[in-house]
């Protein structure tokens, strides 16, 4: 089913580069793959280094994933958030054990995470890798390396396209590092794939949302999907102005199902490999009265009765090289829903398309 045509001007940049997403990857993954900077990004890569993966918001998110991507390339890795560099550097940093920091931020200029490059590199004396999608910002200037995605930059304020090619970059790197020759197959065949799933889904998740009205939303993942989650979780307080939670899948038994009510939309992002604890929570949290949306690879029956909404993305390639396409539906959920609320998601209240603070 295509989608209709917005009948508003209302999120029209984010919209359009959301649908972008695998041409941007086709276009973005080989170049990067093929440059300078990334085979010299590979050859820091140092016998029991810790890859230490900083940003902020979305970019935060971002080395989430990322960092769970090197993890599963045995490469030890975790992410930090760049405040927690600066406010409590010797909490998070060991000045023991080697580490290779990444700074991601889709600008380039966002001052927290300068400063903790900055700080890195000339107090701590350690060589840091920039990931982005502007040119000569100053993070640049600061960091001893970096690669750029200058393709994946967006017009609208929230970070879309940007978090999955930067996303799919670092992917690429560790498959890289750990010569994974069919993870690397599998990250160039995503975009192809991936496609297909835009000319389908959304004209009807625009109308569950159209058709559905909630007071708050929560997602729940485990693993490799935990970091998009969290991204989605935040794209729709940007994009709707919606209360939204995240929890890891199990952790939600835990006290916070005490929320559970056809008001709250619970979406749940179903790994492969924990496929039947999730969907017995599913069908738990289904029975307490929930509102429930699915988004898996492969969907049972179990799974699809007991959903409001589901998504099966039917992908070809291996578990870890799929958290890019689970991205795309907190996106477009996020938008249709902050349209159908009469709000604009190119320019969503109180924020800035760059935290730029006093001082730089």
């Amino acid at each position: 089913m295509k989608l209709a045509a917005n009948s508003t001007d209302l999120g029209t940049h984010t919209l359009n580069e959301i649908l972008s997403q695998p041409r941007c990857w086709s276009e973005c993954l080989p170049k990067l793959a093929s440059s300078a900077e990334f085979k010299a990004a590979e050859q820091m890569a140092r016998p029991g280094a810790e890859w230490i993966f900083i940003g902020c918001g979305t970019s935060y998110y971002l080395a989430i994933s990322a960092a769970s991507a090197f993890n599963h390339s045995g490469l030890r890795a975790r992410a930090i958030p760049a405040s927690e560099v600066l406010l409590f550097p010797d909490l998070v940093l060991s000045k023991g054990p080697d580490y290779i920091p990444v700074m991601i931020s889709r600008s380039g200029r966002t001052s927290e995470v300068v400063r903790a490059a900055r700080f890195l590199e000339k107090e701590r004396n350690v060589r840091s890798i920039a990931i982005t999608c502007g040119n000569r910002q100053p993070l640049e200037l600061e960091c001893s390396l970096t690669l750029k995605l200058l393709d994946a930059d967006e017009k609208s304020m929230v970070m879309t396209r940007s978090f999955t090619s930067m996303l799919l970059g670092l992917q690429y790197l560790a498959a890289t590092i750990a010569n994974d020759e069919q993870l690397l197959r599998d990250l160039m065949s995503l975009p192809e794939q991936t496609a297909p799933l835009l000319e389908d889904i959304p004209q009807p998740l625009r109308l569950f949302v159209e058709a559905r009205s909630f007071e708050d939303c929560v997602f729940l993942a485990q693993g490799p999907l935990f970091g998009i989650a969290s991204e989605c979780m935040l794209k729709v307080t940007e994009s709707s102005s919606t209360y939204t939670q995240i929890f890891h899948s199990l952790e939600y038994r835990h006290g916070p199902k005490a929320i559970v009510g056809p008001e709250t939309l619970i979406t749940f992002l179903i790994s492969e490999s924990s496929y039947d604890a999730e969907v017995e929570l599913l069908e738990e949290m289904k029975k307490l009265g929930a509102a429930t949306m699915v988004i898996a690879n492969r969907l049972d029956a179990r799974a699809e009765n007991a959903s409001d909404f589901a998504i099966e993305l039917g992908l070809r390639v291996s578990e870890y090289a799929r958290p890019a396409a689970y991205t795309i539906w907190g996106q477009l959920f996020g938008l249709f829903n902050g349209i159908k609320k009469g709000l604009n998601p190119d320019a969503p209240r109180n924020l800035s398309r760059v935290v730029v603070l006093d001082g730089k």
